[in-house]
């Protein structure tokens, strides 16, 4: 493999993007990373690598849950390759709905036991996020930079990136700008695919202690173990691109979580935040070429499933720049829309 020059430039440094740098590197591609630098959703989440769980509370297609399936059985190689910890342990449901979450699970093949009221599966997994995007930034090392792209231009054989101070030529671009809006200058189709992204605001809550050993769901949050304490999570509220934590959001999810546990949670010892996620209209990414704009890419819109779909998606840009079929580029094409 040639490594390209100039080189390949992803704009956004959240899962999706570091995935796909980190996969275009390995492949022998020069990258470059801009990050825009603060908090980002992908920071701000559990890390589950749920097909399991999520394709059955989803209620997913047979097709879905396949392309879940897929994006989890990536995870062990691009971890390792990467210096990522991947966590295998139970996930876990209590509550009424087990035994149509067992049956939804059976349907589409995962496996998962039932006691009752508890449904816990061995097929989902889990990173800690604060880790993996260490890892995946040490990995590219001084491929990535911070900054802010003003303007896309195109120029007779490349991509050209204004920054405030820097100039950038790319041979290549792959937007991975979460639900931000456009950059300036991005071809009108790449402007009318930012538009359809619908911004969900997700709030989530870290524990001082560790109450659970696994992932444990419920009806209206979940509890997962994260470094020596856990988090408390998550709300979806679509529409919303505010950072900031909602009182009143903070104790429906911890009395939810009380009632998941069957035990109280000290809400003082509870630290807020918020991220705001992209969804598509299908809530599958966007991934791969933009129709009419050579060179442009985007790897976008994971809903809540970035973790879980980051090397998929990046293994579907990549090889959409390399002009290669693959699997899943029809399900994840930009195209339709």
């Amino acid at each position: 493999m040639t490594t390209t020059s100039p080189p390949i430039a992803i704009i956004g440094a959240g899962v999706l993007g570091l995935c796909a740098a980190f996969e275009l590197s390995r492949r022998g591609h020069a990258v470059r990373v801009i990050d825009p630098g603060g908090a980002n959703a992908s920071s701000v989440a559990a890390g589950m690598i749920a097909p399991a769980m999520e394709a059955a509370i989803d209620q997913a297609a047979p097709e879905q849950a396949a392309l879940f399936r897929a994006g989890r059985d990536l995870w062990p190689a691009f971890a390792q390759a990467a210096g990522i910890s991947l966590n295998a342990r139970p996930a876990e449901w209590r509550g009424p709905q087990a035994g149509e979450l067992a049956e939804r699970m059976a349907a589409l093949g995962f496996a998962a036991r039932r006691d009752g009221d508890t449904l816990v599966t061995d097929e989902d997994l889990q990173v800690e996020p604060e880790q993996a995007l260490a890892a995946l930034r040490s990995a590219l090392g001084a491929a990535v930079v911070n900054g802010e792209v003003l303007r896309l231009e195109t120029t007779p054989s490349a991509w050209r990136l204004r920054l405030d101070g820097m100039t950038l030529e790319a041979a290549a671009v792959v937007l991975a700008t979460g639900a931000g809006p456009a950059i300036p200058g991005a071809p009108p189709e790449a402007q009318r695919l930012a538009d359809l992204i619908q911004p969900i605001k997700g709030q989530i809550g870290r524990l001082r202690s560790r109450p659970v050993a696994h992932v444990v769901r419920g009806p209206g949050a979940y509890v997962a173990p994260m470094g020596r304490g856990a988090v408390v999570g998550a709300t979806m509220e679509p529409g919303r691109r505010d950072l900031d934590a909602d009182p009143a959001s903070a104790q429906r999810l911890v009395e939810a979580a009380e009632r998941v546990l069957g035990r109280p949670l000290d809400s003082a010892e509870v630290a807020w935040g918020a991220g705001v996620r992209g969804a598509s209209p299908d809530g599958l990414p966007l991934a791969g070429a933009v129709p009419g704009a050579d060179g442009l890419f985007l790897a976008l819109a994971p809903r809540r499933n970035g973790w879980l779909l980051g090397p998929l998606v990046a293994g579907v840009v990549a090889d959409a720049i390399e002009g290669q079929a693959s699997e899943h580029a029809a399900a994840l094409d930009p195209g339709r829309f």
